[in-house]
């Protein structure tokens, strides 16, 4: 693409290229008409000459052939390095006799010149993915946080504080450590991978039967907005092992997917929006008891869903990626 300050865009050279090919004009009178030299003019004619329009695009300012590039078995070694013991650019070179700035040109190459790019266990660069409509992958899990006494909890009023008011919460229950049982609050969380659309219920317990209910429950209101989901994608959790989860997926003709076994990050879609959750909403402000925080959830969904721009779909909202919605195409 030419620069802003250009005198010829590519539908320009074309207009110019064809006055001296087409209709015989000379460059230098061409030059004229469009305020550059002949000799841009010649070039633009010539290029048409031998291109037609598709030479009226800039070309690549990479040079045909580097004779000084980095050979590829010293390529290799650093990628090698990069990948096993995530050393940055001066270690590497220091090891390997290199300039850091060029083992820095190979890390941006090979796209690992950032760590977070790569996976943390096994050094490859991360396989992103996304499917490619609405109900055709829903990520579910669930999310544990403790309950908040009444009162509020201590990471708002302290520890000493937020011990009072859990005691006084539970009453005489206690654990086998002797502190005192708050319960815990259990997220039951689903995702669209296309979208990125959330829903979510808080039960008091993560087995078999609530979460083929919360399963239900989202394949419905995704239905209501013109969704059907075709796959779940799952860890394996004991609710989702279960008879009765692989029972209602088959009922609700949804193919049941699961993770690699101590691989969290084939289900990373919804451990990043669990992140989300608990600084937008389980830990965003101070809340007075578990019932507060409870009833503000469907609000940060909204907002979630609605308003918020996210990221990872071009800082668009989720919501806006279901272009089935009523009321779309009317």
């Amino acid at each position: 693409m030419s620069h802003a300050n250009a005198a010829l865009t590519p539908r320009a050279r074309l207009r110019l290229a064809r006055l001296i090919v087409d209709l015989g004009w000379s460059p230098s009178r061409a030059a004229e008409r469009y305020d550059v030299s002949w000799r841009t003019a010649a070039k633009w004619a010539q290029r048409y000459r031998e291109h037609g329009e598709a030479g009226m695009t800039d070309r690549s300012s990479r040079p045909r052939s580097q004779p000084n590039r980095t050979a590829a078995p010293l390529v290799r070694k650093i990628v090698h390095l990069r990948r096993r013991r995530r050393w940055g650019p001066v270690a590497i070179a220091d090891e390997l006799g290199l300039a850091a700035s060029t083992v820095h040109a190979v890390l941006v190459r090979c796209r690992m010149n950032r760590l977070s790019h790569l996976d943390r266990i096994t050094g490859e660069p991360i396989r992103r993915y996304e499917h490619r409509a609405p109900g055709d992958l829903l990520h579910v899990d669930v999310k544990k946080l403790g309950n908040v006494p009444d009162g509020g909890g201590w990471r708002y009023l302290g520890r000493q504080q937020g011990d009072k008011n859990r005691a006084r919460t539970t009453g005489k229950r206690q654990n086998k450590y002797r502190n005192p049982l708050i319960g815990t609050a259990f997220v039951h969380t689903v995702i669209d991978d296309h979208s990125r659309v959330a829903y979510a219920e808080i039960h008091n317990d993560e087995t078999a039967a609530t979460a083929t209910a919360v399963l239900a429950n989202a394949v419905a209101w995704f239905a209501q907005r013109g969704v059907t989901v075709r796959r779940v994608l799952s860890d394996n959790g004991s609710a989702y092992k279960s008879h009765l989860w692989r029972n209602t997926c088959a009922a609700l003709g949804i193919t049941v997917k699961k993770t690699r076994p101590y691989r969290p990050q084939t289900n990373g879609k919804i451990e990043r929006f669990h992140r989300t959750l608990a600084d937008g909403w389980a830990f965003a402000k101070f809340y007075s008891s578990e019932k507060a925080r409870r009833a503000a959830l469907p609000s940060f969904l909204h907002d979630y869903n609605h308003h918020r721009p996210h990221t990872a779909i071009g800082k668009a909202t989720p919501i806006t990626r279901l272009t089935n919605l009523p009321g779309h195409h009317t």
